[in-house]
């Protein structure tokens, strides 16, 4: 029975990160303030709600590879991101891409 309890600790350990793998990719502090230029720097970001696995809300700022956690009542990123909205990762679609075909009226010509 003991070697039975490491096992099942294992199992539901591996079956946790099978079901929630951004679970341990929450931001858990978050920044008050933000530096002048950093926004400028900004790739993409984020928003982290706190919901789910989650008990923070958080916008999270990707520059160069890494990411930044700062609180979203900050008001020089609440501006920010209403000017920067494309710069929200896009999700993938889900399924196959449907291919689209242009359809080409031909005039026709009186004779």
């Amino acid at each position: 029975l003991v070697p039975f309890i490491p096992m099942l600790f294992l199992t539901l350990l591996l079956l946790f990160l099978a079901l929630f793998p951004g679970a341990f990719n929450c931001c858990t502090k978050i920044s008050e303030e933000i530096p002048k230029g950093i926004l400028r720097r900004v790739e993409a970001f984020e928003i982290q709600k706190a919901d789910g696995l989650c008990h923070l809300e958080a916008v999270i700022l990707y520059i160069e590879g890494r990411k930044f956690c700062v609180s979203p009542r900050i008001r020089k990123v609440k501006k920010w991101m209403k000017k920067n909205k494309h710069r929200t990762p896009r999700k993938k679609p889900h399924g196959r891409k449907q291919r689209r075909t242009k359809i080409i009226k031909k005039k026709e010509k009186k004779q």
